[in-house]
């Protein structure tokens, strides 16, 4: 088929992208009144998609944060380019594809057709019409039926320039019965001045798939900017196990939505994000249920540091009719900063009955008991509060199942904590101190 021909069903899409994306606003997000996510100090008009050439070897942050593990595909985009690509040769004989959608669209137009953007929209807001009418390079990943692959599939968005704009879209399809592991990196240098990236990812586990999925931020202390929608379809008895993990990006605004779609889905969604200094963080995700029978479990964990922002609002939603549904969310916000403001928000619409759907929600501060039991057992403080906060963490660096990527994050946690070593053992004392002054006051006085 002529590549022409292969691209008209693409470009008449971006061109109903492009009209969305110039009648709509650059928006302002609020929600419940009080917590307001702005791009006023993001200049859109001096960003551009950089263009580079592939590369002989991985920039050290990709190198870094991939580390040495074996892998079964590989896929980097460099700002607007894809500048490395490789596929295991037995998963390729097998018929896995791994490869850029810009590729995909030309040697497999009728397979990306079928799937692209089913459950995203560029009438969604400026900037997924943005996404859906510029992206560029991009990650396609097919894993035919019946496919076991003990290596795992991963893709890389790296933005090391200022002035950048990344225009990101992801499409993986998991074939029934088969089994991966699925990573994606959103990864930054510590650039001076402004980039964006404005991310798509969209994946499709067929009928008895089994992914692992783990998407993996952390842009760096630059002024990047991410406004990104990931979405995930669950089909007939199929399971998804999705860690996504937030470690850095000057403001980050995304929606994560899980759609279990038919009888016997069932999804495991943990997550957890660390602010510091002034990041903006705005999360938004939801549990999705259009059939009965089917199961789900939410859990997400944060902690603030620095004069940062973090909002995390969780939501799920049972559709009528999706009867003997069974699903959980649970959100718990950490502040170890005075100077951090954030919220957790757990919330439900449930359309039908015959279901168990909870949800609970914390913000709070860590234990100053334990602080002071492990202490006066000789640990120094910044000891204390670097285990009990690794250790908060850990439910959430277990489920990535992967000892690579539990030690990168692990590693990242500890730095940032490292980082923040005074502010936070300052908060603590503070709190302590605060906490401690009535106590002895009421002793005084019954002395007396």
């Amino acid at each position: 088929m002529p590549a022409s021909a292969a691209t008209t069903w693409l470009d008449e899409r971006r061109e109903q992208a492009v009209a969305a994306y110039e009648r709509e606003e650059v928006p302002t997000w609020r929600r419940s009144g009080f917590w307001t996510t702005s791009l006023r100090k993001l200049d859109l008009d001096a960003l551009e998609p950089r263009r580079y050439e592939p590369l002989d070897q991985l920039p050290p942050v990709v190198a870094d944060a991939l580390g040495e593990d074996d892998l079964g595909a590989l896929v980097v985009q460099r700002g607007a380019s894809t500048v490395h690509a490789y596929v295991d040769p037995d998963l390729a004989r097998q018929g896995v594809i791994v490869t850029s959608l810009e590729l995909a669209v030309e040697e497999y137009p009728e397979l990306v057709r079928e799937w692209y953007m089913r459950r995203l929209s560029h009438e969604e807001g400026k900037f997924p019409a943005a996404t859906a009418a510029f992206w560029t390079g991009g990650v396609f990943i097919h894993v035919p039926r019946g496919l076991k692959l003990d290596k795992p599939i991963q893709s890389v968005y790296l933005i090391d320039e200022p002035g950048t704009a990344q225009y990101a879209h992801t499409l993986a399809v998991v074939g029934e019965t088969s089994e991966c592991s699925i990573r994606e990196y959103c990864l930054g240098a510590p650039i001076e001045g402004q980039a964006l990236h404005a991310g798509a990812f969209e994946l499709y586990a067929q009928a008895g798939a089994n992914v692992q999925l783990a998407h993996f931020h952390d842009w760096g202390p630059g002024q990047i900017h991410d406004i990104s929608t990931k979405r995930v379809e669950i089909g007939r008895d199929a399971h998804v196990g999705w860690v996504p993990v937030h470690l850095g990006g000057r403001l980050i605004k995304q929606t994560l939505d899980i759609i279990t779609a038919e009888q016997g889905s069932d999804m495991r969604h943990t997550g957890l994000y660390f602010t510091e200094r002034d990041e903006h963080l705005d999360l938004f995700t939801s549990d999705k249920h259009e059939r009965g029978h089917t199961t789900g479990d939410t859990v997400w964990k944060g902690a603030l540091t620095g004069n940062s922002r973090a909002s995390y609002e969780g939501l799920i939603h049972i559709v009528k009719d999706a009867q003997e549904t069974h699903t959980y969310l649970q959100t718990h916000q950490m502040l170890l900063s005075q100077d951090a403001k954030g919220d957790a928000i757990p919330s439900l619409i449930v359309q039908t009955d015959n279901v168990s759907a909870s949800h609970g929600g914390t913000v709070g501060e860590l234990d100053e008991e334990q602080i002071f039991y492990m202490t006066s057992r000789g640990l120094p403080r910044s000891e204390a509060v670097r285990i009990l906060v690794e250790g908060y963490f850990e439910e959430v660096v277990q489920r990535l199942n992967d000892e690579g990527l539990q030690g990168l994050v692990r590693r990242r946690i500890a730095e940032k904590l490292l980082a923040a070593q005074d502010q936070v053992n300052r908060f603590i004392g503070e709190r302590v101190g605060a906490r401690r002054m009535p106590e002895a006051a009421e002793k005084e006085g019954a002395a007396a």
